[in-house]
């Protein structure tokens, strides 16, 4: 649900293919891991997206709450057009078309909000997963470490994706080479999180003629 599929770890895909076609490449050790789930499938990744659920699912039923409230409302002055004056009934369109503006600016605020939200919570989850990943390349001797979603094929044994979710899982320090014991890398841009059903745009309540 969350993150972009395009990240490259160490190496532009076209610069992987220049070094692939290098005399040196029969040498290069070379691995793949697919960061968007090696993000999203440790532990940290999976509370994350719980937390993101139940931010979700409260602006979603505030939405919904408020969308069958102006559908009430809708039907209600529907029934008293008849009943009240022309300025009165105009006073109430005018008053439930404002609200069901107001109900599609929230609608968007709450779309941001929850693009915000998962940027915040993310950014650590994949600053620590980066960590484990260049600590094993370093331990482990891998020249380059591509991220899955730029190559078009790759053999299952390169995969290291269970092995650093595995590792993260477990506590597994940052980049030896890092004093901060934080990786710099930067987050991926999110593809954000399942956008809120937006409300119907109802048809605004009739409102007589002047005669």
């Amino acid at each position: 649900m969350f993150l972009a599929r395009r990240i490259v770890w160490t190496l532009a895909l076209g610069l992987g293919v220049s070094l692939v076609s290098a005399p040196a490449a029969a040498q290069m050790k070379v691995a793949v891991v697919d960061t968007q789930r090696a993000v999203m499938e440790t532990e940290d990744g999976l509370r994350m997206q719980a937390t993101l659920k139940k931010v979700f699912d409260s602006r979603q039923r505030e939405l919904d709450k408020k969308q069958e409230e102006l559908q009430k409302e809708r039907e209600d002055i529907e029934k008293q057009r008849d009943v009240l004056s022309k300025t009165a009934l105009a006073k109430r369109v005018d008053k439930w078309q404002r609200e069901m503006v107001n109900l599609q600016t929230v609608f968007v605020e709450y779309n941001k909000e929850l693009q915000k939200k998962q940027s915040e919570l993310t950014q650590p989850i994949f600053q620590k997963a980066m960590g484990v990943i260049r600590r094993m390349a370093t331990q482990e001797g891998y020249d380059v470490v591509v991220d899955k979603q730029a190559v078009p094929y790759v053999r299952s044994d390169l995969d290291l994706t269970d092995k650093v979710i595995q590792l993260y899982n477990q506590g597994a320090p940052a980049d030896a080479g890092d004093k901060t014991g934080k990786d710099k890398t930067p987050a991926p841009k999110s593809a954000g999180p399942t956008p809120l059903t937006p409300p119907a745009v109802l048809p605004p309540p009739a409102v007589p003629a002047p005669k």
